[in-house]
């Protein structure tokens, strides 16, 4: 049996270690309290609370300033337990010292000064906040402990050079949205605060070929027709804008503004050429990012552009309103029809229009349609099949099958989604050609 000798000097090594265990446990409350207010929220702690709310609204400000010397001081204080206790142990078992501190540092280490503190500062972040903000400025502000985070800081950047740690710390795109996602579901922003960050988050990745009106849709006027026949389109279609045809009908030679065919038609010229008329379009590559493009068009002060593809020819228009809708969702006028790009049947199918983008039913039905050939549903049921489908050819793709309703010479107008079941499911998700179905 061993003989357990316990001196003061074992007991002033335990109350040092008990010490730094606690200065772990307020040090990760701090990193997370701190962590999860906004500077917005700051500001308004410090209005209620001048004294510890403005070291709070001074840490938010920067946090790379504030986290780097704080997880330095966790890091150091780790250290510093782990080798005490290990000490103390070693003098108290002998050799078994050794396993009983690895043990024990592991588990109370996570047990003490990580989950228990942090998760109390997840559930009591602004009062975690409050306490910790002075107590972590005054640690911020301790110059040996600064210019030794920055020294280090200095040698990771020189390890890895280029934007190094100066900048960080980094947030990708897809950790910002689940931080919006989360944020929504603790009802800290509303639903549709969530929905228009997450637009505008994925606002810098659209193109214009994912918004543009494609050419089978677009309303054109002849190249012959009178400033008469010009207005009579737009006033039954309810467009401002009409892009003019070439005379040999592949190309666009401009715009025909309704305002300016509604004055003409007032002077008594109605017979004349609408193409006299037309004003100077816009040509811009389809694999142009919208966010640059909606710049543009406030400074040059145009509202429609028409998109051209890889070889020069017409692949469709896209205007300012295209470009918002990306933002803010979809703007109906007393013109548009009023009616779902998918309509959920009585018996749980879905009829979704041809034109729908693959993102909208990804979203809608859960499922990871690839959309990298292809930007429509429609799109995806042509490109898959590899031919222009008869009505009823069908693609089946997880656990869904994507049926061509109404074909329109080579375009899918209309696509039947319908769950495929169990027993006619195929062995992989991935998608495969169902035979054709009658309806």
């Amino acid at each position: 049996m061993i003989a357990i000798e316990f001196t003061s000097q074992d007991g002033l090594l335990l109350g040092i270690i008990v010490l730094l265990l606690i200065m772990l446990a307020l040090l990760a409350v701090a990193e997370t309290g701190i962590n999860r207010i906004s500077r917005i929220k700051a500001e308004s702690i410090a209005h209620d609370d001048p004294r510890r709310g403005a070291a709070l609204v001074r840490l938010v400000a920067e946090p790379a300033k504030f986290l780097n010397p704080v997880l330095l001081t966790v890091n150091i204080l780790q250290t510093a337990s782990a080798f005490l206790s290990t000490i103390l142990l070693d003098r108290l078992f002998g050799p078994w010292g050794l396993v009983v501190g690895f043990v024990l540092n592991v588990g109370i280490l996570y047990v003490f000064t990580e989950a228990v503190p942090k998760t109390w500062a997840v559930l009591h972040s602004e009062q975690a906040a409050k306490v910790a903000a002075r107590p972590t400025l005054w640690l911020v502000k301790f110059w040996p402990l600064r210019l030794l985070t920055q020294a280090l800081i200095g040698f990771a950047n020189w390890i890895l050079p280029g934007k190094g740690l100066k900048a960080g710390p980094f947030v990708s795109e897809r950790e910002l949205l689940g931080i919006v996602e989360a944020a929504a579901q603790d009802d800290v922003i509303e639903h549709e605060e969530r929905q228009l960050i997450e637009s505008i988050i994925e606002f810098g990745d659209t193109v214009a070929r994912e918004v543009m009106v494609p050419r089978p849709d677009m309303i054109l006027l002849d190249h012959g027709a009178s400033v008469t026949q010009g207005l009579d389109l737009a006033i039954t279609h309810g467009v401002s804008r009409l892009p003019v045809h070439a005379e040999d009908g592949d190309d666009i030679v401009g715009l025909a503004y309704t305002k300016d065919l509604i004055r003409s038609e007032r002077e008594g010229r109605g017979d004349s050429p609408a193409r006299d008329l037309a004003r100077p379009v816009r040509f811009i590559p389809e694999n142009k990012p919208v966010a640059r493009l909606m710049r543009e068009m406030q400074a040059g002060k145009f509202h429609l552009a028409i998109v051209a593809d890889e070889y020069g020819g017409i692949a469709g228009l896209i205007t300012l309103e295209d470009c918002l809708e990306e933002l803010v969702g979809e703007i109906v006028d007393e013109y548009d029809a009023d009616h779902a790009t998918v309509q959920r049947m009585p018996n749980g199918d879905y009829l979704a229009d041809g034109g729908t983008s693959v993102d909208e039913v990804n979203e809608l039905l859960e499922t990871s349609i690839p959309n990298e050939g292809w930007d429509s549903i429609g799109g995806f049921l042509f490109g898959t099949l590899e031919h222009v489908p008869e009505p009823g050819e069908a693609v089946d793709h997880d656990g869904w099958r994507f049926a061509a309703e109404e074909v329109d010479g080579r375009r899918i107008r209309m696509v039947r989604i319908s769950r495929v079941s169990d027993r006619t499911r195929g062995e992989d998700d991935d998608a495969t050609v169902a035979p054709p179905e009658r309806y």
